[in-house]
Parts: structure tokens; sequence; C-alpha cells
């Protein structure tokens, strides 16, 4: 009974609309236990440390992305070229274990995502990994001007030594959707086990 309960949550996010850097942002929120309010804090955050410390790349974010996205997915960022869309994950953007530095570094790494997909270069073409690298070097450039920057250069720089195909896995969309599943509804289980025992 509990489960259908969680899966019945689950399936009603809560759906909010408002704009960062002159940009559309939409957040879908299937997370009671995470705040909207703290998610657009935090993308908006992210989204200054980038005009602040690469102006240059905000302006293209700018034109290259039609609005921002906020919601669970299977990894921290995706760009969706036909609707030219970048999605930032719901909990990893609001996740006190990383920094706005590092969402910024997403948020940044999809625009380069977009760049490329603007100058023409389609992202199923076969030097994905390629595509991935040049995406990589601009959070180094990043990762090097902003402050707190650390973590920023040492994944980037951690990933760009891996191989063509750990650089650009291929990811299972239905998999990935069923795992997320099962994370959310153990969140939302412990949540309200321990709001039942605070109030008896």
């Amino acid at each position: 009974m509990l489960r259908a309960w969680l899966d019945r949550l689950l399936d009603r996010p809560a759906i909010t609309e408002a704009s960062v850097h002159d940009l559309p942002l939409t957040v879908v929120n299937t997370r009671p236990d995470i705040r909207t309010p703290d998610v657009i804090a935090r993308v908006s955050e992210a989204f200054d440390l980038i005009a602040r410390y690469t102006p240059h790349y905000c302006r293209h974010l700018q034109r290259d992305f039609a609005g921002v996205l906020v919601q669970r997915y299977a990894c921290r960022g995706a760009f969706f070229p036909d609707q030219r869309i970048c999605l930032v994950e719901l909990t990893f953007t609001v996740n006190p274990d990383f920094t706005a530095a590092q969402v910024a570094a997403t948020i940044l790494h999809e625009g380069m995502h977009a760049r490329l997909h603007a100058l023409g270069f389609p992202l199923e073409m076969e030097d994905r990994a390629r595509q991935e690298r040049f995406c990589r070097r601009a959070e180094v450039e990043f990762g090097r001007l902003v402050p707190n920057g650390a973590a920023v250069i040492e994944r980037a720089l951690g990933t760009l030594a891996q191989s063509d195909d750990d650089v650009a896995p291929v990811i299972d969309e239905q998999l990935a959707a069923e795992r997320i599943r099962e994370v959310d509804r153990a969140a939302l289980e412990r949540r309200t086990r321990t709001d039942e025992s605070r109030g008896s």
C-alpha cells in the first residue's frame, strides 16, 4: 500500500515556470523532499558564475539554448537539440555535496553541445567522443577561472584521460528511468517513515 501511495506521489510532479538570465526555466519536481525555490536559486547562482567568470560562454548559452529544464534524469545534464533545451538533473542541482560551480560546469558543458549543434555538427556523429572532449575543455577553462573550481577541473581532466567509449558512454534510457524511480521511491519512503516517527 505504501509503495502504491509513493508511486502516486512520483507521478504528480510540481511544475514551476521561471526565468534565468533571460532564458525560460522549467522545474519538474517529482520529489516532495526537494524545495523548488532551492532549485531555482541554485540554477540562478550557477548562471551567475558563468556570466561573471566566462561571459563569452554566457552569451552563447543565451543564443543557443531555447530554455532550461530541471528534472530527474540519468546523468547530471543533457542537451536536447530538437528543442534546444538544456536539462539539468534535479537532485544533482540541490545536492549539498556539489558546489554551484559544479552545477555551472554541467550547464556550460551542455552549452558547448548546443554551440556545436548551432554550428551544424550533429550530436549523433561518429566523433561524439571528440565533441565530449571539446565540452570538457570548456569546463577546465571555467574551473580555472571560477573560485573553488578544483572539483570541476579534476572531473573534467579525469574524463579527458579516458578512452573514447568511456568519454561518451551510451545510456539505456529505460533502465535509467527504472533505477531513478527506485531511488526516488526509497527516498520518499525514508522521508515518510521519518515524518511518522517524529509524529508518534
